[in-house]
C-alpha cells in the first residue's frame, strides 16, 4: 500500500535542500576567501580551509559506514584501519617527495636515516609516483577488507561478534604500526611534508586545491552511494539488514552482496584517508586506535543511520563540537561525546535528520507514524 505520509529520511526535501546548501557553501567558500582583504572580518583564516577539508574527509568515512551499517546492518568498529591505511599510502608518497629537502638530505625518509636504515624497504617502491600512491590508498584497504570480510562472512559471523573482531583488527594494526621496525615511522608516524605534485604543500593555493579535491571526492562518493541505495542492489541490502535468513531462503547468496558493499566501504575510507593526510600534515598509528573507529560510528548515529545526508551532517556536527571543546574545555570532550550519543539513542533514535521539521504538518506526521506502526505489525511473524 502506498505511504503518502512517511518518506524515507534521506528523501525529505528540507534535508536535501540543507545538504545542497552546505555543499554550495563549501564550494564557494575558498573562492570568496581569495577576494577578501585579510584584515576584513569576513576573511576566513588560512587554517580554516584545511579544517573544513578534514571535515569533508570525515563525511566520506561517515557515508562509507552508513552504507554498511545503516543500509546493510553490518556495524564495523574497525574502519579507522582502512582510513589510516589510505593515509599512510599518501604519506609515503609525500615522504618520498621530500628528497633533498629533508633534514639529512638523503634518498631515504628522515626517520629511516635516524634509525640507521641502509636502504629503502621493498614495500616503499613505487610511492615516488602520485598515481601509484592513490591507487594503493584505495586498493590496500579494499584488499584487506575483502580478505577479512570473506573469512568473517563465510563463517556467518554477524552482529556484535563481527563488531568485536573488527575492533580487534584495528587494535592489532595499531600495535603493528607503532613498531619502529615496520618501516612506517613508529609512534611518530609520517610528517613534515614539503610538496605534493611539486607544489609546496603549505601554499594557500595548494590548500584550496586539496580542499576542492575533497569537495569533488565527497560529491562523487555521495552520488555513488545514492545510486547504490536507490537501485535493486540497495533494496537487497536493506532486505539483508532486516532479515538475512529470509533473503537466503529466497535463493540469494548474501555473502557476495555483503562482501561487495564491505569492500567498497573500505575503499571509500582509503580515499578519504589519502585526502586527509596532506591537509592535516601528519599520519601516525593513533588514527587506528579503536576509540577513533567507535567515534566514526557515533557520527552516523548522531546524523541518522540509513540516511546518506544524515551521515554527513553527523560527521560535520560531531567534529565541529570536537574542534570547539578540545580547545575550550578538552577535559570535557569525552563526556560531551558520550552524553551526545546517549541522548541521541534515547530521544533521537533516527538521528538529527529525524527531527520534526517545520515543513511537515502534524497530520502528515501522524499518518506517517500510523503507517509505520502498521508496517511493523505486518512484518511481525514467526522468525521475524
Amino acid at each position: 500500500m502506498a505511504d503518502s505520509g512517511r518518506r524515507p529520511l534521506h528523501s525529505r526535501p528540507q534535508w536535501a535542500a540543507f545538504v545542497l546548501a552546505l555543499g554550495a557553501g563549501a564550494i564557494l567558500l575558498p573562492f570568496l576567501n581569495l577576494g577578501v582583504d585579510p584584515e576584513s572580518p569576513f576573511h576566513v583564516p588560512d587554517h580554516f580551509i584545511p579544517l573544513l577539508g578534514k571535515y569533508l574527509c570525515f563525511a566520506m568515512v561517515a557515508l562509507a559506514i552508513d552504507l554498511i551499517w545503516g543500509f546493510t546492518g553490518i556495524l564495523s568498529l574497525g574502519h579507522g584501519t582502512f582510513f589510516a591505511l589510505g593515509g599512510y599510502a599518501m604519506g609515503m608518497y609525500l615522504m618520498r617527495s621530500i628528497g633533498a629537502e629533508g633534514v639529512y638530505s638523503s634518498h631515504l625518509p628522515d626517520f629511516m636515516v635516524f634509525l640507521d636504515w641502509k636502504e629503502l624497504p621493498w614495500y616503499w617502491y613505487g610511492f615516488d609516483h602520485f598515481a601509484f600512491a592513490v591507487a594503493m590508498a584505495i586498493l590496500v584497504p579494499a584488499v584487506l577488507a575483502y580478505l577479512f570480510g570473506w573469512l568473517a562472512f563465510r563463517s556467518r559471523i554477524t552482529g556484535v561478534y563481527f563488531s568485536i573482531i573488527t575492533q580487534a583488527m584495528t587494535f592489532a594494526f595499531m600495535l603493528l604500526f607503532f613498531r619502529n621496525d615496520t618501516g612506517f615511522g613508529g609512534n611518530n608516524g609520517l610528517t613534515d611534508f614539503k610538496r605534493i605534485l611539486d607544489f609546496p604543500i603549505n601554499l594557500p593555493t595548494t590548500r584550496i586545491s586539496l580542499y576542492l579535491a575533497s569537495v569533488l571526492a565527497l560529491t562523487g562518493v555521495y552520488l555513488l552511494c545514492r545510486f547504490i541505495v536507490k537501485s535493486k542492489l540497495g533494496r537487497l541490502l536493506a532486505a539483508i539488514r532486516d532479515s538475512e535468513g529470509k533473503v537466503l531462503f529466497t535463493g540469494y547468496d548474501t555473502l557476495q552482496y555483503k562482501l561487495f558493499v564491505w569492500t567498497l566501504s573500505a575503499a571509500i575510507c582509503g580515499l578519504a584517508g589519502a585526502l586527509y593526510v596532506p591537509q592535516v600534515g601528519i599520519i601516525n598509528p593513533s588514527e587506528m586506535q579503536p576509540a577513533n573507529s567507535i567515534e566514526m560510528a557515533i557520527w552516523v548515529a548522531v546524523g541518522g543511520r540509513g540516511t546518506l545526508g544524515g551521515a554527513m551532517v553527523g560527521a560535520w556536527l560531531v567534529n565541529a563540537m570536537k574542534s570547539y571543546f578540545t580547545v575550550a574545555a578538552p577535559e570535557l570532550w569525552l563526556y560531551v561525546l558520550g552524553g551526545t550519543f546517549i541522548a541521541v539513542t534515547l530521544w533521537l533514535p533516527r538521528g538529527v535528520v529525524g527531527l520534526r521539521l517545520p515543513g511537515r504538518s502534524r497530520a502528515g506526521r501522524r499518518a506517517g507514524e500510523e503507517s509505520g506502526s502498521a508496517e511493523s505489525k505486518e512484518g511481525e511473524g514467526p522468525g521475524a
